[in-house]
């Protein structure tokens, strides 16, 4: 694993994109303040730059920083999650401006997987993560699903956890908001 690491990383402070293995499916990815790869990522997936794309962090400890304010429910949230949970703040701010949605919010998820965490920790930035697929079409389970488009769209390919076959789901999405008003966008 250490190897992979330090390949996709140095792909990411190139400017590059990767596909790589996540807490949930497989994600297409890039350094999340890097406006020329984000773009590049919309065009792998065929994708209208008006949705949204979210990023992982590593730590909690590093929302501030992303975000203008990140609500104690949040970090309470997060905490008490049993499963890989994406939230969407207000106020996104020290990214790609093209990762911004028009409301000026941007959806993040602290990773606990073992590689994209350690990926984030690496990189010292939010890390790009969609989903391999063209927009549109189903989201692959698993490596095995991933469209040859995608592969050869990308700069690089991780190989850690590629003959994993378990299925796997996307993040529950949530969206915070003013006076700790919480919306569930996919549970």
């Amino acid at each position: 694993m250490e190897e992979e690491l330090k390949k996709a990383c140095q792909i990411l402070k190139d400017g590059g994109v990767i596909l790589y293995p996540t807490d949930t499916i497989w994600g297409i990815g890039c350094d999340a303040t890097n406006e020329a790869a984000v773009r590049r990522i919309y065009e792998i997936k065929q994708r209208a730059d008006s949705k949204s794309m979210l990023v992982l962090l590593d730590s909690t400890a590093k929302l501030d920083y992303y975000v203008d304010e990140a609500p104690d429910i949040a970090l309470d949230i997060i905490e008490l999650s049993e499963k890989p949970l994406t939230i969407i703040y207000s106020g996104a701010k020290n990214v790609a401006s093209n990762l911004i949605a028009s409301d000026g919010s941007l959806g993040i998820r602290i990773t606990k997987e073992l590689f994209s965490r350690q990926l984030c920790q690496r990189l010292r930035h939010p890390l790009v993560s969609t989903s391999a697929n063209i927009s549109g079409q189903p989201a692959p389970a698993n490596f095995s699903e991933i469209s040859d488009e995608i592969i050869r769209s990308v700069d690089y390919v991780v190989n850690f956890r590629k003959d994993d076959n378990q299925k796997t789901i996307p993040s529950s999405i949530i969206q915070l908001g003013k006076g700790g008003l919480v919306k569930i966008i996919r549970e």
